[in-house]
């Protein structure tokens, strides 16, 4: 946690009841793009919540769900690279944190070994298929698609990086 960060405050009843359906929300709108529900939640909880790190307890309280509920969602979260794990010195329980404070940059970042692969995978294909049938064609097609996308990446994250800079870091809802 950073020195600078202010300490976390109770919630009224009001404020936990807001928080929650803001959750809801964005763990709906995550789940449609394709994240599992309960890990949607706990990510929502995660970025919505005031706190900067959690125990398993300390999610399943504030969502009002199981632990079972919650040690697959972080496994699964950790495992896609969206929080972190860690121990604290002198506590045996497991805490988890957003993975890197540009979590968003970072999550477009883990996307060049997928797309590497994807390339790889088309390029194979190609190779056994041959580029002079209608299939052959497609994958060369994504071949090009996904060295364009690696390509672009970099310069989409170079620029991401450079407003988020100029903004300080954060965005006010009147931004738009």
């Amino acid at each position: 946690m950073a020195d600078d960060a202010p300490p976390a405050t109770a919630l009224t009843d009001d404020e936990r009841a807001t928080l929650l359906e803001v959750v809801e929300h964005l763990a709906m709108v995550m789940t449609e793009s394709g994240l599992p529900r309960m890990p949607a939640r706990v990510f929502a909880y995660v970025l919505a919540d005031d706190a900067e790190i959690y125990t398993a307890g300390e999610l399943s309280e504030g969502l009002r769900v199981s632990p079972a509920a919650i040690s697959g969602a972080v496994r699964y979260l950790v495992n896609v690279g969206l929080l972190a794990k860690q121990r604290l010195p002198g506590d045996r329980r497991d805490h988890y944190r957003v993975f890197d404070e540009d979590v968003f940059g970072a999550m477009i970042a883990q996307r060049a070994p997928v797309l590497g692969r994807w390339s790889d995978a088309f390029g194979r294909a190609v190779e056994v298929l041959g580029a002079d049938r209608p299939g052959g064609r497609r994958l060369a097609d994504g071949v090009l698609f996904f060295e364009f996308m690696q390509e672009d990446q970099q310069d989409v994250l170079a620029r991401w990086h450079a407003y988020r800079a100029a903004h300080g870091g954060q965005r006010t809802v009147g931004d738009r």
